[in-house]
């Protein structure tokens, strides 16, 4: 079985690590072979190992550093991709911003609170976590990016954790 995929350029040396180390140990993780080139190719035969390899490159290229990455091999760790495409770009820099919060604190609430790790790179918000973590991290990532208020994406969060 084979899955490829593109990842952005400025994302291939992370990928890749210091002498191969970081595409040896996903590698060894998930029993696959990663080729790569233009675009990251993957070789596996066990379809969930595949999966699991695939999403683990996927959340490299969307910023996650790979140790956050390797979470992923857990079996009940999900990735999720908030995809800002069509948004003007004044808007989603906004909508990034409020994500983001005054030197990082909203990103690191939502975190701390939930347990899930949070990247943005380009067009995309990403949750790495459980589905415990991932569904109210989600939920005050979409209120925020539907304008509401941090208080309530926060409050929202915490009566969706519980």
């Amino acid at each position: 079985m084979i899955e490829e995929l593109r990842i952005p350029e400025d994302r291939l040396p992370v990928l890749i690590g210091k002498k191969g180390r970081t595409k040896k140990a996903i590698e060894e993780l998930t029993e696959t072979s990663i080729e790569v080139s233009d675009w990251v190719k993957i070789t596996g035969e066990d379809p969930l190992k595949l999966v699991k390899a695939r999403d683990m490159v996927k959340a490299i290229g969307r910023g996650f550093s790979p140790e956050e990455a390797e979470r992923l091999i857990e079996h009940d760790c999900n990735l999720h991709v908030i995809s800002l495409n069509g948004e003007t770009y004044k808007k989603r820099t906004r909508l990034l911003g409020r994500v983001i919060g005054n030197k990082g604190r909203s990103k690191r609430i939502i975190e701390n609170e939930t347990g899930a790790s949070i990247a943005i790179k380009g067009k995309t918000v990403s949750i790495i976590g459980t589905p415990g973590e991932t569904a109210p991290a989600e939920e005050a990532l979409l209120d925020l990016l539907a304008g509401k208020t941090h208080a309530y994406a926060y409050k929202d969060m915490n009566k969706h954790k519980k």
